[in-house]
């Protein structure tokens, strides 16, 4: 069968888009798989190294206020459209998969006005804008969080499966991971990053700690900045004559992530779909710190949804400080119990079978 699958713009919509990918070429061997996307995209980047054919449209998000970009933005939707009807009539795909951000948009869109099967992803608890419209077209909406189901105008089409995640996040050798990474498994292990990006008030937050010297030396700590964020990290280290015990370490960025996620005691994070979808696939307590500038605030509804379910502690960047998040640190490993209440109550969140459930409703939807 022929399957096209599009989603762009950050990570949180590419690598679900990836999983399900790699599911279906293990569901179904003769799999012809095209991916569509934008050129200047992270995707364009990213599914050609994962061995996924790609071809781009024109598209762009449309601006939350009536402007000079609007008239741009709505001549960029009508060529991708019309870019996305000649890839359906060439292409002539049997079902089509969007997994969020505005690239997925007209390829869905048309694909269901072409009668032809669609399906849709929704990483996050409040559902992004491209999503809620295309809901009212697809044939199944899938979601990862049960709050997003409102939000929907058919929430009949509903089905809660999940955020598909990276096979490589699983099933890590604990003792092989704490080599990796050169730590200690005899003294906790704190893990702290603001998403593949960073986070600067995090990095802030984690600064203000260390150069008042209130870092528990008890504890072992990863603070991943970002790249970005990195030298303006370690500048500020170095203007307060800052010298790191050796068991803290500051990293720009940090490729054995999935290595330090399983051996973690406690996780410091904004609160992205995927850095959720991770954390609950392995059962890792949080505090986790929503970044306030995302779109529709959708990681705060994602964190809250994760702190009533008692998996972890959410603290506002506006709250945030570096005395406030010490005291949390302290406080929560100081309460093994707590802590491993709270380890068990986001693996109770977690799917590792998502992207299996996400291939059953496309074959539900695909006629026999």
């Amino acid at each position: 069968m022929k399957y096209i699958i599009s989603g762009g713009g950050t990570g949180g919509h590419i690598y679900p888009a990836l999983a399900i990918a790699e599911e279906i070429k293990n569901s179904d061997m003769e799999a012809e798989i095209l991916y569509v996307g934008t050129e200047k995209g992270l995707e364009a980047e990213l599914v050609p190294k994962a061995g996924l054919d790609f071809r781009s449209i024109r598209v762009r998000g449309l601006p939350r206020r009536i402007n000079k970009d609007s008239l741009i933005a709505l001549r960029e939707l009508i060529a991708g459209l019309k870019e996305s009807q000649e890839i359906i009539e060439t292409f002539r795909p049997d079902v089509v998969i969007g997994t969020g951000g505005y690239v997925c948009g007209p390829i869905v869109y048309k694909a269901a006005k072409n009668k032809i099967p669609t399906i849709i992803h929704e990483q996050n608890a409040f559902p992004g804008i491209t999503n809620k419209i295309l809901s009212r077209y697809v044939d199944r909406v899938a979601t990862t969080f049960d709050e997003a189901k409102k939000y929907f105008k058919h929430p009949d089409r509903v089905v809660k499966t999940g955020n598909p995640i990276r096979q490589d996040i699983l099933n890590r050798d604990k003792d092989t991971s704490y080599k990796v990474l050169n730590i200690d498994p005899n003294k906790p292990f704190v893990l702290s990053f603001g998403g593949s990006g960073g986070q600067k008030k995090l990095n802030d937050a984690v600064l203000e700690i260390l150069i008042n010297k209130d870092w528990n030396n008890n504890y072992q700590l990863i603070h991943v900045t970002g790249k970005r964020l990195y030298d303006s990290f370690i500048k500020e280290l170095k203007d307060n004559d800052i010298e790191l015990d050796k068991g803290v370490r500051i990293l720009p960025y940090l490729y054995e992530m999935p290595e330090a996620l399983n051996i973690a005691d406690l996780l410091i994070s904004s609160s992205g779909a995927i850095t959720l979808a991770e954390t609950s696939a392995i059962g890792l307590a949080s505090i986790l710190i929503p970044k306030s500038y995302t779109a529709e605030n959708h990681q705060e509804y994602n964190a809250r949804a994760f702190e009533e379910a008692g998996a972890s502690v959410v603290i506002l960047e506006k709250d945030l400080a570096g005395k406030m998040l010490m005291d949390t640190i302290n406080n929560l490993m100081k309460d093994k119990r707590k802590l491993q209440k709270m380890a068990d109550n986001s693996k109770k969140m977690g799917n590792n079978s998502a992207s299996q459930e996400i291939v059953n409703l496309i074959y539900e939807i695909i006629p026999k």
